[in-house]
């Protein structure tokens, strides 16, 4: 689609700086270590995942986008043999994402070579906004081929893709900002979608907490599989975010990048 990467980037800085902001207006919790050192680490890695993206663009014609239009160019996919309206194809399209994604996430928990993948998003030392854009290259690379794979079976239209990595994206920094937001609103926005101090509880070094929460944008597949949990407002500010072995190393770049290939 045309200008369709211009619009995401608009979308994710404004997103960023959005919940940035309102992240210094509203804290949840004081910082524990330096912002502009994580910060610089995870930004780097985006902008590592970014380059690796435009890597796996040239091994593979096409990404995510790019699937979608040569899915129906060639007729692959569920919804381009089905006749049905493509306001509710969409709809359904962006459901069954948010579901794969969801299921992805729990398996990233079980397998274990992609737990060493995506501790590295765990390994964060504190849960901020940047904390959504610190994951692992490989796993990102594994990730948008799954989304690849999914797309030529659903056959969706392209702006259906389109709205969904913009909503995953900003729901992502959403859930994973700062933000101190009433408790009794938060209770209510989690019945629908993941919210800040959702998603803090599964960052929480307890097992038992960070083995649940696992959706991303919504919340239903976690009420429905039994995979939510909650904590009161006061218990939710004192978690622990992290991996329990860690210290102040996942501040630094290069051990990010090697944390998957370490034996712990």
């Amino acid at each position: 689609m045309e200008h369709e990467a211009t619009l995401r980037l608009v979308m994710f800085l404004s997103l960023f700086g959005l919940f940035a902001a309102l992240e210094r207006i509203s804290p949840k919790k004081a910082a524990d270590y330096s912002v502009r050192s994580r910060w610089l680490t995870n930004f780097s890695i985006t902008i590592l995942n970014t380059l690796i993206l435009r890597a796996l663009a040239i091994a593979l014609p096409f990404l995510a986008v790019g699937a979608a239009i040569d899915a129906s160019a060639i007729g692959w996919g569920l919804f381009n043999i089905l006749d049905w309206p493509i306001v509710l194809e969409a709809v359904i399209c962006i459901l069954l994402f948010d579901f794969v994604i969801w299921l992805q996430h729990i398996i990233t928990h079980k397998i274990p070579f992609l737990w060493r993948l995506h501790r590295v998003h765990h390994a964060d030392v504190d849960f901020d906004v940047s904390t959504a854009i610190r994951f692992h290259p490989i796993e990102i690379a594994l990730s948008m081929i799954l989304k690849i794979g999914i797309v030529y079976l659903l056959g969706p239209v392209a702006w259906a893709v389109v709205v969904f990595e913009i909503l995953l994206n900003g729901s992502a920094l959403f859930n994973h900002a700062n933000l101190a937001i009433p408790a009794r609103l938060d209770r209510w926005l989690s019945y629908i979608i993941v919210t800040p101090d959702m998603h803090r509880i599964h960052h929480s070094v307890r097992r038992e907490e960070h083995n649940s929460n696992y959706g991303f944008a919504l919340s239903i597949w976690d009420h429905f599989f039994g995979t939510y949990s909650t904590l009161g407002p006061s218990e939710n500010k004192e978690i622990i975010v992290g991996l329990e072995w860690q210290d102040q190393r996942p501040t630094k770049l290069g051990w990010s990048l090697w944390l998957p290939f370490m034996r712990k």
